[in-house]
């Protein structure tokens, strides 16, 4: 059974600042490269930073430059630091497996980041 566990979410002002951890099942960290997404209201969902099995990272250009995806094989966890936060940043943000978001099955609950003063 796929299991994946978001927290650290909350709310915080323009600039502020959260971290996001991730626990996901041992299989999915031996066998795929890892991303965090993130669906804000009324938008599809998007990938915004990976972390592959070589130990390469990847940004979307809306968040580059101030979040940084780190991975812990060892322990089965993925984190997202996010600094100067923005607005337009508000979104439930979930970790999972690099691939197509069509061909994902599985969602944990996410975790809510609100932005706002």
């Amino acid at each position: 059974q796929v299991q994946l566990v978001e927290s650290g979410g909350g709310l915080v002002q323009p600039g502020g600042s959260l971290r996001l951890s991730c626990a996901a099942s041992g299989s999915i960290f031996s066998s795929y490269a890892m991303g965090w997404y993130r669906q804000a209201p009324g938008k599809p969902r998007e990938l915004v930073a990976v972390f592959t099995s070589g130990g390469t990272t990847n940004y979307a250009d809306s968040v580059k430059g101030r979040f940084t995806i780190s991975r812990d094989n060892a322990k089965n966890t993925v984190n997202l630091q996010m600094n100067s936060l923005k607005p337009e940043d508000t979104a439930v943000y979930y970790c999972n497996r690099r691939a197509s978001i069509a061909t994902i099955g599985y969602w944990g609950q996410g975790t809510q980041v609100t932005v706002s003063s």
